[in-house]
């Protein structure tokens, strides 16, 4: 069923690029490799229970929590397809 400009299939495949971009997200956001013994951001150390615990880990928790909250705040995109988000 054709409706206005959007072809068929439309919503499944704006569906299907949002679980997409979520999931290359997700893996981008996994540590891997060595963890460090200091962070990089600030130099202090890192406990070794943090070490073992998360595998690669390269932050101490605060310059963790400090980049957590950047991307949290970056992340408000919203490509629903609602009528909410295309007023915005």
């Amino acid at each position: 069923m054709a409706v206005g400009w959007a072809k068929d299939g439309a919503v499944q495949d704006q569906i299907d690029a949002t679980v997409s971009d979520a999931v290359a997200l997700a893996r981008s956001r996994i540590s891997h490799g060595e963890s460090l013994s200091h962070c990089e951001e600030c130099g202090n150390d890192i406990p070794e229970a943090r070490q073992q615990a998360i595998p690669g880990v390269r932050l101490c928790v605060l310059c963790q929590s400090e980049l957590d909250e950047q991307q949290r705040a970056v992340s408000g995109y919203n490509r629903r397809g609602s009528k909410d988000s295309q007023l915005r």
